[in-house]
């Protein structure tokens, strides 16, 4: 199962996953996208919103890698970042996981294997400015993804985050004319100067590299790593 799979990260995780031979419940907001995706790799769609704090209890509980991946962004400062908003990147990025795995794990333990991957963010293990809700959302992702790690491994369920820069995503674009915004310079400059200034290596990460770390932690050679997060950062966290 892979959340906001119809696009960006998650289709690349679900198309990657396909080719590994899984069968990939695709999950998405968009349920024209996730069928899109679906019928590209011949797996299941699911169009749900997860803002919905019990939507994730309706779906599929006979997962055995279940990839949390859905999110959003907000960019503003914190004297006007409106709650209701911080609310929602909450539910989505930190409930929406938590529920998600808590349904799937009795599976998991059944079988004695699974796999649990969260699509984290550098901004799960530095902060930025104006990111308070996504910041505080990943870093929340990545407290759970241990705690799941250490219940779990005695059933044989790993569980990790990857946690890239940015990546070549809608949603990154998004972002790009945000911050131009809020920073009153150009899309160009954002890149270079806020985006790429701590990367020692300048440019945006791609999806398939999200997906290739995320389909080599579903392997037998990734057995023994769990409870870790993945940086593919271009070297931002080694500052």
């Amino acid at each position: 199962m892979v959340t906001g799979g119809g696009g960006g990260i998650g289709r690349a995780c679900a198309l990657r996953l396909a080719a590994a031979g899984a069968y990939v419940i695709v999950v998405d907001l968009d349920g024209v996208a996730a069928e899109k995706v679906a019928a590209e790799i011949g797996g299941e769609p699911a169009a749900v919103d997860l803002s919905v704090a019990d939507a994730a209890d309706g779906l599929r509980a006979d997962v055995d890698v279940l990839v949390n991946n859905a999110g959003l962004q907000h960019v503003a400062p914190l004297s006007d970042f409106p709650p209701e908003r911080f609310a929602y990147l909450q539910t989505v990025m930190v409930e929406a996981p938590f529920r998600l795995v808590r349904r799937v794990l009795p599976h998991m333990y059944g079988r004695g294997w699974g796999r649990v991957v969260n699509i984290s963010s550098v901004h799960g293990l530095i902060a930025s400015p104006f990111k308070a809700g996504y910041v505080t959302a990943k870093h929340a992702l990545e407290g759970l993804s241990k705690t799941v790690a250490l219940e779990g491994a005695e059933h044989g369920v790993t569980s990790n985050c990857v946690s890239p820069a940015f990546v070549r995503t809608p949603l990154v674009d998004k972002q790009i004319a945000d911050q131009a915004k809020q920073h009153g310079i150009s899309e160009d400059e954002v890149i270079g100067k806020v985006m790429l200034d701590r990367a020692a290596i300048k440019r945006l990460v791609e999806p398939d590299e999200v997906a290739e770390t995320v389909a080599f932690l579903c392997t037998p050679a990734a057995d023994m790593i769990t409870g870790a997060s993945i940086p593919l950062d271009g070297g931002w966290t080694a500052h």
